[in-house]
């Protein structure tokens, strides 16, 4: 499994948050890819993903850039960047609330 983070700059502000609300949703009819969301930091939207056959992002790239397409007025001219792609059965644990057993 692969979790991906992609960014979309140039987005005009005033459609950032129905944007990133209507993408979301774009992304329920989807279910390739699970988890999705998207967010608007009032500079660009961030889409966050994951799926199980995309170790290079492209796959998500393609339908983020779609989805924009769809939910963003025409005439907008933004740029997607990968942020990271990274394979869940590689992260480290988060061992930092586990409790020490002692005895």
């Amino acid at each position: 499994m692969f979790r991906i983070v992609l960014t979309c700059s140039g987005v005009p502000s005033d459609v950032g948050a129905a944007a990133a609300a209507d993408i979301t949703e774009e992304f329920t009819h989807r279910p390739w890819h699970s988890n999705a969301e998207c967010r608007w930091d009032g500079e660009r939207l961030t889409l966050q993903a994951e799926n199980d056959f995309d170790s290079n992002g492209d796959a998500l790239a393609d339908e983020f850039s779609d989805a924009i397409a769809a939910c963003i007025a025409p005439g907008f001219d933004g740029s997607i960047a990968k942020v990271s792609v990274v394979k869940l059965d590689d992260m480290r644990s988060n061992t930092s609330l586990e409790r020490t057993r002692e005895g």
